[in-house]
């Protein structure tokens, strides 16, 4: 654990150097509160765990969008790729402004849908669907079935949002925030080769990265 910790404290303490050097800009502060909302969410997800408690489904999406790592991904992202880093920019990542919360909705529903039934298995019983059946007494299909209506509902809001010309942030970062939204989909979209290693996720990574070098 000290070696991860020395490791992102390295990492984050470069970023923030060079963005000093190069623009002129202290984005620790950022930086920082980002990792520890993220940390934040994990402790309660942990605690709702632990205590055997079913949070209405509200409260779960509320902390669950920051736990997905998605507003943690966007910011450091905003930092790394935009040209203009400017106060308002700043301003709107402290806030999680929607265009960083979208996203990361997205990225929490997609990972709920395929992880569910192994966490269940794992006995982690807070997710996205046990709290929608507790909420509604919805049989599980029909609770993932509001998910990807929400999915669906979560992406129109997000592209209205991107579209309207009252963003403070520049296309590149749309197009990158968007692009989260779509990993999320695609990575979840036959399970979660992750927590619930399966060999069509090995496959799928070989014939992007090992594959095409050959």
């Amino acid at each position: 654990m000290r070696i991860c910790f020395l490791a992102l404290y390295n990492t984050i303490n470069y970023l923030v150097y060079e963005t000093l050097k190069e623009r002129d800009e202290y984005i620790l502060p950022y930086l920082t509160k980002a990792w520890a909302d993220m940390c934040k969410a994990f402790l309660q997800e942990k605690k709702w765990t632990r205590n055997k408690e079913t949070p209405s489904f509200e409260d779960y999406l509320e902390n669950g969008w920051v736990s997905s790592s998605g507003g943690l991904l966007l910011v450091n992202a905003y930092l790394l790729i935009s040209q203009d880093i400017t106060k308002q920019g700043l301003e709107s990542l402290e806030n999680y402004h929607n265009l960083l919360r979208w996203p990361s909705i997205i990225f929490r529903l997609a990972n709920d849908l395929a992880t569910s039934s192994a966490e269940l298995e794992r006995g982690e019983t807070t997710n996205s669907i046990s709290c929608i059946m507790s909420d509604t007494g919805l049989f599980e299909e029909s609770a993932r079935q509001h998910l990807r209506n929400l999915i669906e509902e979560t992406w129109k809001q997000m592209n209205k949002d991107a579209m309207s010309g009252e963003s403070p942030f520049t296309k590149p970062f749309l197009e990158t925030a968007g692009n989260l939204a779509r990993i999320a989909q695609c990575q979840y979209q036959h399970g979660d080769g992750l927590g619930n290693p399966d060999t069509k996720s090995k496959d799928r990574v070989f014939s992007l990265i090992i594959d095409p070098m050959k």
